[in-house]
């Protein structure tokens, strides 16, 4: 039987502060040290994680990912401290809604058709 999945999201004005993709961008991000790495990892295109990561950085008040543009000794991203942060907030909210609604998606998985 498959788990209940649940996604949380911030928003903040017209935009998702932070959700399920951004949070995982993040962790590419850290794992890789770069965007691009990151963006590859995750089968997206470097636009599309630039994108995202620009709009986590307008979304909080500190950046999340702290970039250094290429050169002789290379370009490269990482998740800065504050970013660190926020990622651990995420997830253990994830952690926590998960736990909290364990039995209740056991019930009602429970009432599915049989496979």
């Amino acid at each position: 039987m498959s788990a209940i999945s649940i996604k949380i999201r911030l928003p903040y004005q017209h935009l998702v502060a932070i959700g399920p993709g951004k949070a995982d961008l993040l962790e590419a991000i850290d794992k890789s040290g770069s965007i691009s790495a990151g963006a590859r990892a995750m089968g997206m295109s470097y636009k599309r994680a630039w994108d995202l990561v620009d709009a986590m950085n307008k979304s909080f008040r500190e950046p999340l990912v702290a970039t250094a543009t290429g050169g002789s000794h290379g370009g490269g991203a990482k998740v800065t401290p504050f970013g660190h942060d926020v990622l651990a907030r995420y997830r253990a909210m994830e952690a926590k809604a998960s736990s909290c609604i364990a039995q209740d998606a056991e019930a009602l998985a429970s009432l599915l058709q049989p496979l």
